[in-house]
């Protein structure tokens, strides 16, 4: 036998039990309509994915998660989709809430159904990925996603929570004592998702049936069930762990950075249906008991009002509020047309002979029973007066967020002091200004961007102004300089470039000689060059001549006859002249029309 731990505080109020769990479960009776929350976990409420006048099937996703802690929502049967508006909502506030309202069509018809048989195979990931989409959540009453919990592995330990310590809740047992091999089978998935090297499955020794039945299903699998004694609250998550392993966890830290997870028996039930038969969480069973005529458990569909749930257990006539949850953890419901929730594990009837009406709350005398019942170690009444002036930040300090508001404070309070109402009050207190500072936070961060936007976009603005006038310049300058460069439009300035161009090409190709100027071309030069040549030669024969013959040479030239350079120079000014000549022929000739 392993050894069991102790963990400090507790209570032992009467269990009352036994009144509920006489009687197999039972279905509840399909309602000719439904109030489905959209809020169906401890985040935001999910977003409608289906529109009023649609029809849908059992199972079909008709709400989607919206956030990490929200948790999609299903049909719980087949119908038309009448309504998405706000409805009654079981909560403590009676504030509503946004709720698809169903009417059923009374054939149950279901989607295809889409099982992970290959689970074995599939990593935690895989699986996390699928209960996400299967909408399952903590169904002891936390409500958290159960994908969240997967998210560590390997684990030590795999603890499964079959105490169900408070009074007058039997759901669990139930469960345990009908469906204990369907629970087992979704151990085994859990197991395998976290990689769990061992299972030990904690109830209460006051559950003799469920011990046994728990043992024949789990012994295939190599599970550890482990009765504990009977102490209020044993079904904390931390206070079983406790318990089962001697690991106390501590303020601010998880339990998987001990090695250890902690699920409760109908949270693992519903991974087992999801992963083996392909239902989404559509469904719970309750509890109903108290003040009624025929307590009972129930199987009921998501949605069902809870005024049609209580019918079944026949009220008696001087009850005159209900509970949801048990007699020191639950609420008292503002609305009864509320539709049943995750979270509805039991509705406990009220009644003045059954709950005598509390007495008038006195001064507190600082006896310390509230610490010595306090199972987390806390100082109860410092909190109180924490609370009751409003100092929030002491409250803090003093571990306010530790309290699990289990009520055994409140129990043993001699002063009948309703403590745990004012832990509520200072928690909704803080969560509600971290709200408003968050929003303000929010509403800085967009005014701040708001205010960077606007001078990102004066910026920009110039900058494209700057960009379009730099651009307009270099345009305005490239024009400027085309159009020194461009040919003139009329004929007549035409032509005239032409012939420049062409005068220009020829004095290029073909360069005079340094002291002529004129621009002759080739063929008069040779021309002048060979009369001069002619005529030197005339001159040199004449010479001769008169050499042979004794007479004396010629006299120098007179005006009538120069010398050769002046010949040559007068020869080289008349094909300068004609050249000229020749050039404003061309352009002339050029300037007229064509015919």
């Amino acid at each position: 036998m392993m050894p069991l731990f102790d963990f400090p505080g507790g209570i032992h109020p009467p269990e009352n039990k036994a009144q509920s769990s006489a009687t197999p479960i039972r279905q509840a009776p399909l309602p000719p309509q439904l109030h489905v929350a959209l809020r169906q976990g401890m985040g935001n409420a999910a977003r409608p994915c289906v529109a009023v006048g649609d029809r849908v099937a059992k199972g079909q996703l008709i709400a989607s998660a919206d956030g990490r802690l929200s948790a999609a929502v299903h049909a719980p049967t087949s119908g038309v989709v009448t309504a998405i508006a706000p409805q009654p909502f079981a909560h403590p506030s009676g504030l509503p809430e946004l709720a698809i309202t169903l009417d059923s069509d009374g054939e149950e018809r279901w989607i295809e159904r889409q099982p992970l048989h290959d689970w074995p195979q599939r990593s935690g990931a895989e699986i996390r990925d699928f209960l996400a989409q299967m909408g399952i959540v903590g169904l002891g009453g936390a409500v958290f996603p159960s994908h969240l919990k997967l998210g560590v592995s390997p684990l030590e330990t795999l603890v499964i929570n079959g105490a169900e310590c408070e009074p007058y809740i039997s759901c669990d047992d139930r469960l345990m004592r009908e469906r204990a091999d369907a629970i087992c089978d979704g151990i085994a998935v859990t197991r395998h998702a976290l990689q769990a090297r061992q299972v030990l499955i904690g109830i209460e020794d006051n559950k003799p049936q469920a011990i046994a039945a728990m043992q024949a299903a789990a012994a295939a699998h190599g599970f550890g069930v482990v009765a504990v004694p009977t102490k209020y609250p044993s079904g904390g998550a931390k206070q079983l762990i406790r318990i089962l392993t001697g690991k106390a966890i501590p303020h601010g830290v998880r339990a998987t950075e001990h090695g250890v997870q902690c699920f409760n028996v109908a949270t693992v039930y519903a991974i087992g249906r999801a992963v083996l038969h392909g239902e989404p969480l559509i469904s719970r069973i309750v509890t109903l008991t108290g003040a009624v005529e025929a307590a009972a458990n129930v199987e009921a569909l998501i949605g069902t009002p809870l005024d049609q749930l209580l019918a079944l257990a026949r009220p008696h006539r001087d009850s005159h509020e209900v509970v949801m949850g048990g007699p020191l953890m639950g609420f008292t419901l503002p609305d009864l047309a509320a539709g049943l929730t995750k979270a509805g594990n039991c509705l406990l009837v009220k009644s003045p002979a059954l709950f005598p009406p509390r007495p008038q709350a006195q001064a507190c005398i600082r006896c310390g029973d509230c610490a010595s019942a306090c199972p987390v170690s806390l100082q109860p009444m410092d909190l109180f007066w924490f609370a009751k002036a409003k100092n929030f930040d002491k409250a803090q300090q003093w571990q306010l967020f530790d309290c699990i508001e289990c009520g055994a404070c409140s129990y043993v309070c001699p002063s009948q002091i309703p403590l745990v109402d004012y832990y509520r009050f200072a928690k909704s207190e803080i969560w509600a200004a971290e709200r408003d500072k968050n929003a303000a936070n929010l509403a800085r961060q967009r005014h701040e961007f708001r205010q960077f936007r606007l001078q990102r976009d004066k910026a920009e603005k110039a900058q494209r102004l700057a960009d379009k006038a730099a651009q307009a310049a270099a345009r305005q300058a490239a024009s400027h300089s085309a159009a020194a460069n461009v040919v003139p439009a009329d004929p007549k300035q035409a032509a005239i470039a032409a012939a420049m161009a062409r005068a220009a090409a020829q004095r290029e190709a073909a360069p005079l000689p340094e002291q002529h100027s004129s621009g002759l071309n080739d063929a008069k030069q040779a021309a002048i060059a060979a009369a001069m040549a002619r005529a030197a030669a005339r001159k040199a024969a004449a010479d001769q001549a008169k050499a042979a013959s004794g007479q004396p040479p010629a006299p120098p030239p007179t005006s009538s006859g120069l010398d050769d350079a002046k010949q040559a120079a007068i020869a080289a000014a008349m094909a300068r002249a004609a050249a000229r000549k020749a050039a404003a022929d061309d352009a002339r000739a050029n300037q007229q029309p064509d015919p």
